[in-house]
């Protein structure tokens, strides 16, 4: 068995819990792809693999060398038992009951008229003011707004809902296992659930044309999901969905920004966006990191990765590298190693929504929100460009984005 080197004996490379990585994660994406695929790293205890032929072995399931095992000690806690740790055929039939919603008729018929009147709801916001923060001002907001209303929720509860959506994001990506962030995923835990349950029972009584109701009567072989499967789903939906969709968005229009060029061949052929949203998911991914469990030992290009442990897949670095894209570190909507008709399922060539059996289920509502929210933006601000103090920074490192994007365009007339 090869062994895996350990980060420290990688000189100046900065550790991915330090500032350095946090503000700037390429560098050293670049130098484990090139000099140590495969690093023992001690805090998290975790294999890192940041080659894209060794993350997409782990993501495709092949030959159940790895597992999702990780998701009971990393997302369970706050969440319940999602369809992110299942397996065979009880991950098949729980997929199976919740995967129509995100698809299809009901995805046109019933979701899209959401993402279109919650875009148009937060555009009107600002369409007369002249400038904006497309983060604060919209990205943060947007899909958190869809996803309640496909749930039927109460938009009064929408400011709780966020805040206990963050603190699921922050445990699911407390790398460093800072105790105060997992405290804080607890109590999000305790008072989502206290939240959830009542509305799920209510709405078993009183089922209306919404997601949950769809949930409370999905039946598949059979079988049916509990209130606590529902809630547990329900919580997934709004951290796996909402973080993604968000930075997704945010990140789109910044590399956007910075290619006046790219910008204006988007505004005037908006079938570029399908195109842009991919090259997006590849360039700038919202996800950098996930985690997966060996199953057996598996060699990579770096080495063994023993039976039973953990390996966190760098995203971020295997959608760079150099092997499988030309001229990995540009944005560019036009570039032909990127299939943008495959992008949005399990036969996708980045691998910013994994692969296989666990690609996200999520991808097509995704895809809708995207689309739309980029079209109606464009359409409210068609000289959309940076304002003064614009900072595109991204901030993050389990999940990464621009912290803000300050844009001025001329308003509509009157």
């Amino acid at each position: 068995m090869t062994a895996a080197r350990d980060v420290p004996d990688i000189p100046d490379v900065p550790d991915i819990l330090s500032q350095e990585f946090a503000d700037d994660p390429y560098p050293t994406y670049r130098a484990l792809r090139e000099s140590a695929p495969l690093v023992w790293h001690a805090p998290t205890q975790s294999y890192l693999i940041s080659r894209y032929e060794d993350v997409a072995l782990a993501f495709r399931d092949k030959d159940s060398l790895f597992t999702t095992d990780n998701y009971a000690w990393q997302a369970e806690p706050v969440h319940g038992k999602t369809l992110l740790q299942m397996s065979g055929r009880e991950h098949a039939t729980r997929r199976a009951l919740v995967a129509p919603a995100f698809r299809g008729n009901e995805l046109r018929e019933k979701v899209v008229p959401l993402i279109e009147r919650n875009a148009r709801e937060l555009i009107d916001a600002f369409r007369d003011a002249g400038s904006v923060d497309l983060v604060s001002g919209f990205a943060s907001h947007f899909p958190i707004t869809v996803i309640a209303d496909m749930f039927g929720l109460d938009r009064s509860g929408q400011e709780r809902i966020s805040g206990w959506y963050r603190a699921f994001v922050a445990f699911t990506g407390n790398l460093a296992g800072d105790p105060e962030c997992a405290a804080a995923g607890a109590r999000a835990q305790a008072e989502f659930a206290a939240y959830m349950l009542p509305v799920i029972r209510d709405r078993r009584e009183h089922l209306g044309d919404d997601l949950l109701s769809a949930l409370c009567t999905a039946e598949v072989d059979g079988v049916r999901m509990s209130d606590e499967d529902i809630k547990a789903f329900c919580s997934l939906l709004l951290t796996a969905g909402a973080e993604t969709t968000d930075k997704a968005i945010a990140g789109l229009f910044s590399n956007l920004l910075a290619d006046p060029r790219q910008l204006a061949a988007v505004r005037q052929d908006r079938t570029l966006i399908d195109r842009a949203f991919a090259e997006t998911l590849r360039h700038s991914p919202p996800v950098h990191m996930i985690m997966r469990q060996a199953a057996v030992d598996v060699t990579l290009s770096g080495g063994t990765v023993p039976a039973g442990a953990t390996v966190t897949c760098l995203i971020g670095a295997a959608n760079r590298d150099p092997a499988h894209y030309k001229d990995p570190d540009r944005f560019d909507v036009f570039r032909d190693d990127l299939t943008a008709t495959t992008a949005f399922s399990a036969a996708a060539d980045h691998l910013a929504f994994a692969l296989g059996r666990h690609f996200c289920v999520g991808a097509l509502l995704a895809r809708a929100e995207v689309e739309i929210a980029t079209n109606q933006l464009l359409d409210a601000m068609p000289d959309l460009r940076p304002a003064s103090g614009y900072d595109p920074a991204e901030q993050g490192v389990f999940t990464r984005g621009p912290r803000s994007l300050l844009v001025d365009f001329t308003p509509p007339t009157t």
